[in-house]
């Protein structure tokens, strides 16, 4: 399961709202780089891949607070309970990331080390 708080869902939906895609789906994605050797990346999809595409890899789709979310199965894996928060302070606003699959991360918080079975 992936939980978005109600203040990451309200900045999700102004994101959408200024891209002019309100029924855009929101994919949350883990890449291979940063300072820890993984990041997140947000996408806004104007649809799920077709299932019988030779290119589409299984995707998982979830809802919470009225945020449509897709993620792919290897993403997935590293994403599996994380809560996702949205707050300002006098630095800004951002995304803050709960995820409970992560052993480190850097200071900018987007950046993680995911954890293996001796962290645990």
């Amino acid at each position: 399961m992936i939980h978005i708080s109600k203040n990451a869902a309200q900045e999700i939906k102004r994101i959408q709202l200024s891209h002019q895609k309100p029924d855009s789906i929101f994919r949350l994605t883990v890449k291979e780089g940063g300072c820890s050797g993984l990041f997140y990346v947000f996408q806004l999809d104007e649809s799920l891949p077709k299932e019988n595409s030779s290119s589409a890899e299984p995707q998982l789709q979830f809802e919470s607070n009225g945020v449509s979310i897709v993620v792919d199965q290897k993403s997935y894996t590293y994403l599996e309970g994380i809560k996702l928060d949205y707050s300002e302070d006098l630095m800004g606003g951002g995304f803050r990331f709960q995820n409970p699959n992560v052993s480190s991360s850097c200071g900018c918080g987007i950046s993680f080390s995911p954890s293996t079975p001796e962290d645990q």
